[in-house]
């Protein structure tokens, strides 16, 4: 390893291992070549990959890449944290998904991964009184990735959404840390009350496919929603829900449901 190499791996440990990752890709299976040097080996950071990656996913003939570039790479320019909630949430997608075996996976693969980092530039874009632009990435993340955050809701780091297709999350919902769900999750509201309307997901909390979570209502931290639930009622911390209407059958069974994904229930 050389020493620039070294201080890259010391100060930024994902990036070196992405390409690391991207290096032996390369070489197990050469036709990706083009992929992975355009896609990760000619960049110089994370971001850059991301900023290229989503660009060219969410362009269209109304939105050319290159100004989808520009604007994504002002956007982590402003606001370090976008990077640093970007590397916790690849993170968490090789942590907790058994079919992630390298973190380059999710970066070109995934759609999930993906779809949550072009929703934290919709919201840099929206906090920033850019809302017709924001709404622009929520339109092509739905068309492209089949997921619907809208740009003014509020998202954690360390989120993992598995499988992700048909993802919806309203505008005044609240996604706490380390928050794991899997496809056709809805956050959603009742009606057509404006306001805050949408749930508030605390950190540590598993959702699983199909769960449909309705309202102003607070799901407490380190829960676990099961399969098909549909919740209308506030949920206390530490518990399992089931049912339609769902109601609560017994405690999370773990500390941290959200990185073991365990979504079997236990009625003992």
């Amino acid at each position: 390893m050389t020493q620039n190499a070294q201080k890259i791996a010391e100060l930024d440990p994902v990036w070196s291992r992405i390409r690391t990752d991207a290096a032996q890709m390369v070489e197990e299976e050469p036709i990706l070549g083009g992929l992975v040097h355009s896609g990760v080996l000619h960049h110089n950071s994370l971001e850059k990959v991301l900023s290229y990656r989503m660009a060219l996913k969410i362009s269209s003939d109304e939105m050319p890449t290159q100004i989808l570039r520009e604007l994504i790479d002002e956007a982590y320019a402003s606001d370090p944290t976008l990077g640093e909630a970007a590397r916790a949430d690849l993170t968490a997608v090789f942590e907790r998904d058994p079919a992630c075996h390298r973190l380059i996976q999710p970066i070109l693969f995934f759609k999930g991964f993906q779809a949550v980092q072009v929703y934290r530039v919709a919201h840099w874009l929206w906090m920033n009184n850019r809302h017709g632009m924001a709404q622009f990435f929520q339109m092509r993340s739905s068309e492209v990735f089949g997921v619907d955050i809208h740009p003014g809701a509020v998202v954690g780091r360390g989120i993992m959404i598995d499988h992700a297709h048909s993802i919806v999350i309203g505008e005044t919902a609240v996604v706490g840390d380390n928050v794991s769900m899997l496809h056709s999750v809805t956050l959603g509201g009742t009606g057509k009350a404006d306001g805050d309307r949408h749930p508030k997901i605390e950190n540590g909390v598993l959702i699983g496919a199909g769960a449909k979570v309705l309202g102003n209502i607070r799901i407490g931290y380190c829960s676990r929603i099961a399969a098909g639930s549909v919740v209308l009622q506030e949920i206390p911390p530490c518990k399992t829900v089931a049912g339609v209407p769902a109601k609560i059958v017994g405690e999370a069974g773990c500390s941290q449901p959200s990185q073991s994904m365990d979504q079997l229930l236990n009625y003992q």
